[in-house]
């Protein structure tokens, strides 16, 4: 296994793990009923007939297997895993460490990692192109066959489960829930923006070789350059554009402030970069 296939699977599985620890611990215990399959595994539970985790388990592998047939092999190389896991993960920690209520007395404050751990775990997912199954599954497979809004299909379902919540438990319980359905998609949105977020870099200068040798060499990047004029003087100048990720930015512009201290720096960010070279934002 190369370093970049390790680096996928431990991707693969540290996320998971985030999530089960923050469903099992933190969602289940407190009730809330937001998000998909572990959402309606809370509801089910309430019969006493089987316990969140062990639904969660059950209707994971049904959807996988159902996924399996109906998308093929393909999405089972990418969904499978993380399914998998996350459901024996769930049962494991049942089994290994029961829950017969909450962590803390804060339910604010519970609430908070309920959200937190999965989104964070999602978005890690699906930064790296992948899904942990469950009410994904069925999107799949809407959208192979009808042009069925399945954004819309699945924000409906969350919201009935979410609503079940406050007649099944109570209504204290059901608005934690409604905050959290309402948090946690913003909540990953930010999660994938932070993981993507890097530098984009206006430079004008009066030698742009020395700065572009030291992106090129030293940064393994490449950029931009443009001829400019100045406003005021009219004298020559030079334009480099480059974009870079957080620890490249610092380096670039400790190297500009130390061998070009006449030269105008403007950062900002933007979301992704992609392969080495210089991409518009």
């Amino acid at each position: 296994m190369n370093i970049s296939k390790l680096k996928h699977f431990t991707l693969l599985t540290v996320s998971t793990l985030i999530m089960a620890v923050g469903t099992y611990f933190f969602k289940f215990t407190n009730n809330f009923t937001f998000g998909g399959i572990t959402g309606l595994a809370v509801l089910v539970a309430k019969t006493g007939k089987i316990s969140a985790s062990d639904f969660s388990f059950i209707m994971n592998m049904l959807l996988l297997l159902l996924g399996f047939f109906v998308l093929g092999k393909k999405f089972a190389a990418k969904t499978a895993y993380c399914s998998i896991l996350l459901s024996v993960a769930l049962s494991v920690l049942e089994r290994v460490c029961p829950m017969t209520h909450p962590l803390t007395d804060q339910t604010m404050l519970e609430l908070c990692f309920a959200i937190a751990l999965p989104a964070l775990g999602s978005a890690i997912l699906f930064n790296i192109g992948s899904s942990s199954g469950g009410t994904d599954i069925i999107a799949m497979i809407i959208k192979k066959y009808s042009s069925f809004d399945i954004g819309k299909a699945l924000l409906v379902s969350d919201i009935l489960i979410t609503i079940a919540g406050c007649f099944v438990f109570d209504i204290k319980t059901g608005l934690y829930s409604f905050l959290g359905l309402a948090v946690r998609s913003f909540m990953i949105d930010n999660f994938i923006e932070s993981f993507n977020l890097s530098k984009y870099f206006n430079v004008v200068c009066d030698d742009p070789q020395p700065i572009c040798d030291f992106i090129v060499n030293e940064l393994n990047r490449s950029a931009t350059v443009v001829d400019a004029q100045g406003a005021f003087t009219g004298n020559e100048k030079y334009i480099i554009f480059t974009a870079l990720n957080r620890p490249q930015a610092i380096k670039l512009r400790n190297y500009i402030k130390e061998n070009q201290s006449t030269a105008f720096i403007l950062i900002s960010n933007t979301s992704e970069i992609i392969g080495k070279g210089f991409h518009s934002v």
